[in-house]
């Protein structure tokens, strides 16, 4: 989803967080800064809609966040239920973790994450060739009636005015 419109509001919002990131923050952001998860690109604090996720990977559809302390509450528990609803709807596959696990087991956090970006990133089916015959009626001449005239092709630089000749 990058490039949606945003709110200046949400803008600001997620500028704030990347100014006062925590410490669990910090550490793992200085590894995915760096695409040293199979030169994968992350962003931090990156704003969603009405979300700010803690780090985004477009290209493997991936969301890493960080809980603190104050996520162990029911109350926040259900926001972040429904915050992971939304960017599953959107084909983001979302990953939490705690503070406590960045901050003593960084290796396995950072496993997890190429594993979830392998995952990921993993090519879909091909999709099969139409049948002979087959194909857009749109674009094929229809039974019974003439096919659409062709269109001149341009030449490029056989053009008169690449030649410098003046139209």
């Amino acid at each position: 989803m990058p490039h949606a419109a945003v709110s200046a509001q949400q803008r600001n919002r997620a500028k704030s967080f990347r100014r006062a990131m925590t410490r669990a923050e910090t550490l793992l952001w200085r590894y995915l800064k760096a695409h040293h998860i199979d030169d994968l690109g992350f962003r931090r604090q990156v704003p969603m809609r009405g979300y700010v996720a803690d780090f985004a990977c477009h290209s493997a559809r991936l969301i890493v966040e960080l809980d603190g302390e104050s996520h162990d509450f029911e109350s926040r528990q259900g926001g972040d239920a429904r915050r992971d609803a939304w960017f599953r709807s959107e084909g983001y596959t979302v990953l939490r973790f705690t503070n406590e696990d960045v901050l003593t087991n960084l290796e396995g956090v950072v496993a997890a994450i190429r594993n979830a970006s392998v995952r990921m990133m993993a090519s879909p089916p091909s999709l099969s060739l139409p049948h002979k015959g087959g194909g857009n009626p749109r674009t094929t001449g229809r039974r019974g009636t003439s096919p659409s005239p062709t269109l001149p092709r341009k030449r490029g630089r056989e053009q008169a005015g690449m030649r410098g000749e003046i139209e």
